[in-house]
This record gives structure tokens, sequence and C-alpha cells, in this order.
């Protein structure tokens, strides 16, 4: 049997003027990741995008490319830990741009080290994904904050400017696989995603009587810098003889195992799907927490 793998979407690919006029507020948008895929194509269907990132450098890179195809894009440097700065980036969000309509929160991390500086595994045992037994203060605490203090602290300044609007939305936030199922050695970023679930479908429920919808997508591998970073890890890991014993178990999606070349989704698909749901296009979805996993929740 030849293996018939599925082509990804192009780079490229975007709907002209589908939110044009939209002011998109986008945490989590350097260049490579999710949040930066989806900067990009939302400026080339016509939003006004606001790009926060803890790198300024890979944000900058973000906002360049898209002032470079014409587009408009303000950078904001903040951290999604600390409540003030999240309030301060709505505050500036509104004085550039008046409002806030649309809302991807992708900012997030897989382990307990500062994203913004390169990994150390050596030198950071204490911050390393861990099952329950060896998992240390440190290292709940950091991914925890980032994952789901970071994502009610956005939530709530940004809900608060949209009611106050009165103009409805949409907002998408960015969970995984980890959010639906296990995942092996992972205890804190497992139990956070779950938890962007749970206040996912909790604000739908909320924020329904004001027009605004709530959704989630929740993706496998992913050709992020986030992912390559947490593979070196694992290589890493198998290495020293550390790491959960479940984990080889299950190692690809439904689409990536038939894949020829094994490939994971690239962040242009993720941008795709969250694109949609943000747009009119998905006028009737919210509360759903997307499966945009390439089949992996599926067997």
């Amino acid at each position: 049997m030849n293996r018939q793998g599925i082509d990804p979407i192009s780079p490229d690919a975007y709907f002209p003027n589908r939110i044009k006029e939209k002011v998109l507020f986008i945490t989590g948008a350097a260049k490579g990741s999710i949040g930066g895929a989806t900067a990009i194509r939302a400026a080339r269907e016509g939003a006004k995008v606001f790009s926060v990132d803890l790198k300024e450098k890979e944000l900058k890179e973000t906002c360049d490319q898209i002032k470079a195809e014409g587009g408009d894009a303000f950078a904001y440097s903040a951290d999604v830990r600390e409540p003030n700065q999240v309030d301060l980036a709505v505050k500036k969000c509104i004085e550039h741009y008046g409002k806030i309509n649309l809302v991807l929160n992708a900012a997030g991390v897989m382990d307990g080290n500062d994203p913004s500086k390169p990994q150390d595994f050596e030198n950071n045992l204490n911050l390393i994904p861990s099952p329950i037994h060896k998992a240390t203060d440190e290292y709940w605490k950091n991914v925890m904050d980032a994952n789901i203090n970071g994502l009610f602290y956005c939530l709530r300044a940004q809900l608060n400017q949209m009611v106050n609007q009165g103009e409805g939305g949409s907002i998408v936030n960015i969970s995984s696989i980890a959010g639906i199922i296990g995942l092996p050695g992972n205890c804190a970023y497992s139990a956070s995603k779950h938890a962007v679930t749970g206040l996912t479908r909790n604000a739908a429920i909320d924020y329904a009587p004001y027009g605004i919808r709530v959704n989630s997508v929740n993706m496998a591998q992913t050709d992020t810098p986030m992912v390559f970073r947490a593979m070196e890890f694992v290589k890493w890991a198998v290495s020293q003889g550390k790491g959960s014993g479940m984990a080889g178990l299950k190692s690809a999606s439904l689409l990536s195992a038939n894949d020829p070349q094994h490939r994971g989704s690239t962040p242009w698909e993720q941008a795709a799907t969250i694109l949609f749901l943000l747009s009119d296009d998905a006028s009737n979805i919210t509360g759903s927490c997307i499966a945009t996993d390439g089949g992996w929740t599926t067997y």
C-alpha cells in the first residue's frame, strides 16, 4: 500500500476582506508560532492586529512582515503571567485602535523555563516536564502561571473591554490534545490545558448574552519553536533514562502516522481553523473545544 499524504495549506492562502476593519488582539504572536501565523494571515484578511509576546525580536518579525505586506499591526511586549501587564496591553490596544473585536489567546509553555531564553536541560532540572511524583513546585507554578493564570488575566481584561463596547465579538483560546486526554510525563501542561477547556466552556456560557463567542483549538504536534523545543527535551530525556515509561505508546496522529514524511501540522493549518472560528463564518459555534489534531484523539 502506498501511503498518500495530505498537502498542508499554503502559507500564502487567505480570504480577502473576511475580517476587514476588525481589531484582533493576539497573545503569543512571535514569528514562527501559531499566533504569529494567525496574525500574518489575519492582516491579509483585513484585520488590524495588536500583537503581544514576551519574545520581542520574534514579535517584531511578525509585525514587520505584516507591515511589509501592507497590513496594519502593532507590537507590544508583555508577560501574560503579570495581570498588570495584561491590563496595560489591553489599554494600549484601545489607545491605538479604539476597540477589540476578536481575540486569539495563544501564549503558553510546555515546561517551566522562560520561553524567551534558550533551553538548558542540565542546569534546570527543576523546571522540566515531569510526572507528578517528580514534579517540583517551580515547574508546576511556572506552567500553570503561563497557561491558565495568564489566560484568565487575559480573558478578564479582554472581556471587560468587549462587554463595555457592546458590539459582541469572538475569542479563540489555544489549548492542546493535552486538554482532551492525558500527556505522559507532562502533569502541569496537561492539567493547565484541561483548565483551558473548562475556562473556555464557562466563558462561552457567561458571555453568550453579550454576543461573544468563545472556542478553543486543541492541536497535536505542530511545527513551532515550542514543539521543536519539546522534541529536543524528549530526545535528551531518553538519552538520560528519564521521562515517562508510557511516552512511547503513541507518538503520532492519524494523519502524521500515514503521511510518507510523517509531518506534523503547520502553524498555517492551525491559523486557518482559528480564523474560521473568529470570523462570521462560525457564527453558530461557541463553547466548542475543537480537535485540530490530525485525528490524534480519535484513535
